[in-house]
């Protein structure tokens, strides 16, 4: 046991304009509850639903069925994450090496395993199947309003 001195402040929980978009991805991930009764699954195109704005971040519901994919993006000057809720998911990251585009680098992103991409970061997320797919996707930009891409 410790004694806590008279007048002792305690510290506000981490400053969500600088929290990690993992830690958002993650913490909305584990709590089903937030957006169960929003999962919808459409054989068109992914589903989106944004869940929440929170310090600075958007923080987006998908899910993918079987062969669904974003097409090769960026997210421009935003940064963020996503997490896999359930499935798996590929990810399949492009380079420029010296100016010249690199070969895609594929990983695979199973449930509960996130990833994170910055400003220039290009990638083509999707599912390769044979079973749905749920994501949590963060989006951290202070200067103007994202949304996942719909390609």
């Amino acid at each position: 046991m410790f004694a806590v001195p008279d007048n002792t402040v305690a510290l506000p929980p981490a400053d969500l304009l600088t929290r990690h978009p993992v830690r958002t991805a993650l913490e909305f991930a584990a709590d089903r509850n937030r957006w169960r009764n929003l999962l919808r699954y459409d054989p068109e195109k992914r589903f989106a639903a944004l869940l929440d704005t929170v310090g600075g971040h958007e923080v987006w519901l998908l899910s993918w069925l079987p062969g669904q994919r974003t097409g090769r993006h960026d997210h421009g000057v935003t940064s963020g994450a996503f997490t896999v809720v359930s499935g798996r998911l590929v990810e399949e990251v492009h380079r420029d090496v010296a100016g010249a585009p690199e070969g895609p680098e594929s990983h695979v992103v199973e449930a509960g395993q996130s990833r994170v991409f910055g400003p220039g970061y290009s990638h083509d997320v999707h599912n390769p199947g044979p079973d749905p797919v749920i994501s949590v996707h963060v989006y951290q930009d202070g200067s103007r309003t994202v949304r996942p891409v719909r390609w």
